[in-house]
């Protein structure tokens, strides 16, 4: 497995949001009959490509064949699906509709398009990524640090003064320029013309965008803690999830393999992250089709927990040096990350989360005292921060442990005092070094 450094991440980040950048210019250039620039961004830059193309590199590298082009398939379409929902809830618009196309959900994704990116995401993993970074490191590396950084700061300024202009938080510019009423006004005329430009720029690029008008909440709805998919309720679902997932692992444990073992991914307490993630992940990108029919629920949870599942085994395998799974003795797996059978597993907890547990869950959270629920929210989510970030530094020195470095700094040594190796293979039995 390649270990991908942050310098050549960013390089592809930053080359394949350019590509996708050009790509959707030419397209809608092509569709118009006149030059229309697709970014987000005023740059040349699509930042989304880029994303999603750093999330296939570093989780699908291993993949070959049509598992490569299924697995890059269903992570481009959830990328559109999620950044979909995203700017239509940041600039209360939606961008693009395949309405009008077969197989589409809602307008946010559709088959043909999710097929497009596939063969994309392959030929960019399989092919286009080693010539990338052959090509890259030919060049001048002083040069290619410089210009890097250039970038990044360029296009940091971007997509702030973008959001603020799109999102309207720009106009009231004295609180962060100088007070002089002359200044304001100047300022003030910029902006606006600046937030003009931009705004008929993106309705020339996205000629069939329609706004989204803002659903008007009941007073008494506003009254109730973490009413509908949102913030409160998500962190509050994580907990529940992880905690819940954990426990439910422990008992397969025990039935199947008749023993008792911490099934946990935190160094404090009984909560599986993995699991966490997986129920917030699921609500937030399913809680509008919460109502569908069990077939659907079935398929959707397949296809996202195996993807997820087997993003989930590369990234600990390569942040933390150790694999926590291995289903290699299972028929139908797929290099011991993932396996059929759980991944049925995962269709099998949508359908149930969605259709038996989450109702009485969400009635629960939702019944708890408004400034209460608030309180517990923010402590819950400081604890579990905490929690993840003391578990990655005593994952990290046990793996460094295990390859014989030795402590040189306070954080090793108190690493080394509070978790050491008998502490960690209680804490994760199953972990196991890297060949």
């Amino acid at each position: 497995m390649n270990h991908y450094t942050g310098y050549e991440l960013l390089w592809l980040f930053f080359i394949y949001s350019f590509g996708g950048w050009v790509l959707e210019t030419i397209s809608a250039t092509l569709k118009q009959r006149k030059f229309a620039n697709r970014g987000l961004v005023n740059g040349p830059f699509c930042v989304l490509y880029g994303l999603t193309a750093i999330a296939m590199t570093v989780g699908l590298q291993e993949l070959r064949g049509i598992w490569l082009f299924i697995f890059a398939t269903v992570y481009a379409t959830v990328a559109e699906w999620v950044s979909g929902h995203l700017i239509e809830k940041a600039f209360k618009a939606r961008w693009w509709d395949y309405s009008n196309i077969k197989w589409n959900l809602d307008g946010y994704i559709c088959l043909p398009a999710s097929l497009f990116w596939g063969v994309l995401g392959y030929l960019a993993v399989r092919w286009c990524n080693g010539i990338t970074l052959i090509l890259l490191h030919i060049l001048p590396k002083l040069l290619m640090h410089i210009v890097l950084l250039t970038l990044i700061g360029v296009l940091f300024v971007d997509i702030f003064g973008s959001f603020m202009l799109l999102t309207g938080k720009s106009k009231k510019p004295e609180r962060w320029i100088a007070t002089d009423a002359g200044m304001d006004k100047i300022s003030t005329k910029i902006a606006g013309k600046i937030a003009g430009s931009l705004e008929k720029r993106l309705k020339k690029a996205y000629p069939k965008a329609r706004k989204i008008e803002e659903e008007i909440r009941e007073e008494n709805e506003e009254k109730v803690f973490a009413k509908g998919c949102g913030f409160y309720k998500i962190v509050m679902l994580f907990m529940i999830g992880a905690f819940l997932g954990d426990i439910t692992e422990t008992i397969f444990c025990r039935v199947t393999a008749g023993v008792w073992m911490s099934r946990s991914s935190v160094v404090w307490g009984p909560f599986s992250i993995v699991w966490g993630f997986a129920i917030a992940l699921v609500t937030a990108l399913l809680y509008k089709y919460k109502d569908k029919g069990d077939r659907f629920l079935f398929l959707t949870g397949t296809l996202l927990g195996g993807a997820y599942e087997y993003f989930c085994s590369v990234f600990t395998e390569l942040v933390f040096g150790k694999v926590f799974w291995d289903y290699s003795k299972i028929p139908f797996n797929l290099g011991g990350r993932i396996n059929l059978l759980y991944c049925f597993f995962w269709g099998i907890a949508a359908v149930v989360w969605f259709k038996i547990l989450f109702p009485p869950v969400e009635k629960w959270i939702e019944k708890i005292p408004a400034v209460a629920g608030k309180i517990l929210t923010w402590v819950l989510l400081g604890f579990m921060v905490c929690n993840i970030l003391v578990s990655c530094v005593a994952l990290v020195r046990y793996d460094e442990r295990g390859n014989g470095v030795q402590a040189t700094n306070a954080v090793q040594k108190w690493a080394d005092a509070h978790y050491d190796d008998a502490k960690m293979k209680k804490i994760y039995p199953n972990a196991k070094g890297i060949n």
